[in-house]
């Protein structure tokens, strides 16, 4: 069965029973580029954008993009253009968002375990904020800047304890996850970061989870940042922005989270009414950005029926889009071409992959036969970000579209580049 509407819309939508995207027929990029095929829409991308933009309108705010959700080059590009910053958690991501042209000024350094590594080059780059995550983070950061002749300008990541009612694997802002340092520890942790000779305090970071759909643990969360910003600014330290993270949903199975504007006008309010209305406040969105913006293009390769359950075979596999097998996670799947008087038969739609885990939707209505093709929808975020080559298979193309023209923005990957680096051992064994 078509979901209705289609997540992704209007940028998603038939015309003339073919899928489309903007205004590309997803049929003819896959015929071009063959399957699996990432496919994106820039004006999606940016649709998302706006909402948080006309949400901050007046106020002091940098949109930094969690690019966890997707590092492709031609998406930070995109971001960076329309001025984001940037939310990295590795080396490798600052490397991309300078690729991309990205301002390192505006790049936040997240994560639980930067290494001194790291660290120098975020340094030598002159990132904006490192959202420091540990009391001991604190101490090594101070003395690799101490010996740069350098002071890094840090924010600490509050963990307040307060449930984002998302998947246990992505929520973060309990007692019981990795991240951040816990709320009653707080102000001994910003005690001992104002007394490092290696460390500049400028904020206070936190961020509670992902794929959020209800604006009460922000609203908590932001109740607790505040009463934190209280406390350290009474025992004499300074905090110049306040960063909230980012963690809003999006919608995969007829999810309905709060629009971004409108979330925020909520969140604003509480913030004036506390009297912090002017600080600099820093947002870090990640799927909301860009995971609607996305699908995923796959050829169905056979139909095998089953006494417990009919199988519909493609060549897509977890090691494409991993999160149904990571997360059980729901994304709606469609027909690139419509057949409105064709009866849908029950299907486990699964990969090639050597695992009974390798599935991408279970128990999905499709009338489709072999050469088929589909799209598994809401794939912007968290899927080829996560692709890997398990079973020696490469990775999938991309290719962003814009209004009627479409970019490849990543070639296929070749069996040959996955073993490059690889060599065998001379001589007999």
């Amino acid at each position: 069965m078509i979901p209705s509407p289609l997540p992704g819309q209007p940028q998603l939508h038939y015309r003339d029973q073919s899928l489309y995207l903007e205004d590309c027929r997803l049929a003819d990029l896959a015929h071009e580029h063959g399957t699996p095929l990432y496919v994106y829409s820039q004006s999606a991308m940016l649709d998302a954008l706006a909402a948080y933009q006309r949400g901050f309108a007046g106020r002091r705010v940098q949109i930094c993009y969690a690019m966890k959700a997707n590092s492709s080059l031609a998406v930070l590009q995109l971001f960076a253009r329309h001025g984001c910053g940037f939310d990295i958690v590795s080396g490798g991501e600052l490397q991309r968002v300078l690729a991309a042209g990205g301002d390192p000024a505006k790049v936040i350094f997240s994560g639980v375990g930067k290494t001194r590594a790291e660290m120098r080059q975020a340094l030598e780059a002159g990132i904006g904020c490192f959202n420091v995550e540990s009391e001991a983070e604190l101490e090594v950061l101070s003395e690799v800047a101490v010996a740069m002749g350098l002071r890094a300008p840090v924010s600490i990541r509050v963990n307040p304890n307060v449930d984002a009612k998302t998947h246990p694997y992505i929520s973060t802002g309990l007692k019981g996850n990795k991240f951040g340092i816990a709320h009653e520890r707080t102000l001994a942790t910003y005690q001992r970061a104002a007394q490092l000779p290696g460390l500049r305090v400028v904020g206070i970071d936190c961020h509670i989870g992902s794929q959020i759909t209800e604006e009460t643990p922000f609203m908590d969360a932001l109740e607790r940042m505040l009463d934190l910003v209280s406390a350290i600014e009474a025992a004499g330290i300074a905090i110049h922005h306040i960063d909230f993270g980012g963690g809003l949903g999006i919608n995969y199975n007829g999810d309905t989270p709060p629009a971004a504007d409108a979330l925020w006008a909520k969140l604003l309010a509480r913030l004036d009414a506390r009297g912090y209305g002017d600080r600099q406040l820093m947002i870090e969105p990640g799927r909301s950005l860009v995971g609607n913006a996305g699908v995923c293009l796959t050829e169905v390769l056979y139909l095998k029926p089953g006494e417990q359950k009919n199988f519909c075979i493609v060549d897509a596999a977890m090691n494409d889009l991993p999160r149904p097998a990571m997360y059980q996670a729901y994304h709606a799947i469609v027909p690139l071409q419509q057949r409105p008087d064709a009866q849908g038969t029950l299907y486990d739609v699964v990969g090639p992959v050597c695992e009974s885990g390798d599935w991408l939707g279970r128990d999905r209505s499709l009338a489709v036969t072999a050469g088929d093709q589909l799209a598994v929808l809401s794939a912007g975020a968290y899927c080829s970000a996560m692709a890997s080559t398990y079973n020696s298979r490469p990775r999938p193309a991309e290719v962003l579209v814009d209004g009627a023209r479409a970019h490849l923005v990543r070639a296929r990957e070749g069996v040959v580049e996955l073993f490059r680096n690889e060599r065998l051992v001379d001589g007999e064994a």
